[in-house]
């Protein structure tokens, strides 16, 4: 009889991660949840009928490296090696850097949104390798493309995790790790319910995980979801300082940090 798949997917208490875990475990897999409210996963997990047999919660809070890397150990420990690890564990908060106190909040987005992703991968990579497979998936944004107003920190991140996944990618090329960077567009989530601007081509989180798992088993490099968002960021890739500057002014921005809450 053939194992079943390990997915190991943090931020697991909400939005994709929790859409992921659900597509992934009707599709037979074991799982490894991984997030700061492991009681959330719980209650969550027994209202769909989940057999428990088939999936372990981990505690942790990836924005602490130490946190991260311990729920990856145990994992190891207690499950074994995953064949797919999901870093989509983010926090998106508005930050103003005129203000002092924004600045440890940024502080915070990035320590999340970039250092727990690497954090969240560091235990399995040597593993992976030695293996000779595995795939690593970092849930990255299409607000990583161009900087947004408001999105200083937010944008910043996912163009740092972009580029953290692409070096990562190049560095385990041919070692039979993939590497893959997801970028979704504007998903219905904790983190999007209270944006006071239009958000084209929304997606509810149960639909992208269904078009994630499918570019996720096809090893994809580097995809954005839905497509059309996929357009629109390479045009925004392509447009110049001036034009984007231009198009960006006056539009509304992303509000300042509120209720701050890390899944």
């Amino acid at each position: 009889m053939t194992k079943p798949r390990l997915i190991y997917i943090t931020g697991a208490s909400s939005g994709i991660g929790q859409a992921l875990a659900w597509h992934y475990y009707e599709l037979g897999c074991s799982l490894a949840l991984v997030a700061r409210r492991t009681q959330v996963i719980e209650e969550w997990a027994q209202s769909m009928g989940m057999d428990e047999h088939r999936y372990v919660i981990y505690g942790a809070d990836v924005s602490v490296i130490d946190s991260a890397c311990r729920a990856g150990q145990e994992c190891l420990e207690r499950q074994g090696l995953p064949d797919i690890v999901i870093a989509n564990a983010g926090i998106s908060w508005g930050v103003d850097t005129s203000r002092r106190e924004d600045l440890e909040v940024m502080q915070q987005v990035l320590a999340c949104n970039v250092m727990g992703m690497a954090a969240s991968f560091q235990p399995f990579i040597a593993p992976m390798v030695k293996r000779g497979s595995g795939c690593l998936v970092g849930i990255c944004s299409v607000a990583g493309i161009r900087g947004l107003p408001g999105h200083a920190a937010y944008s910043a991140s996912k163009c740092a995790a972009i580029s953290y996944c692409e070096s990562l990618r190049v560095e385990l090329h041919k070692t039979g790790v993939s590497v893959t960077s997801l970028l979704p567009g504007y998903i219905e989530t904790p983190l999007t319910q209270n944006n006071p601007y239009p958000m084209p081509f929304l997606l509810s989180a149960n639909d992208f995980a269904k078009r994630a798992v499918r570019v996720i088993d096809r090893k994809a490099r580097y995809v954005v979801i839905p497509w059309q968002m996929g357009i629109a960021g390479g045009l925004m890739r392509l447009l110049p300082a001036l034009i984007w500057d231009k198009v960006t002014q006056g539009k509304t921005r992303k509000p300042r940090h509120l209720n701050k809450d890390l899944s």
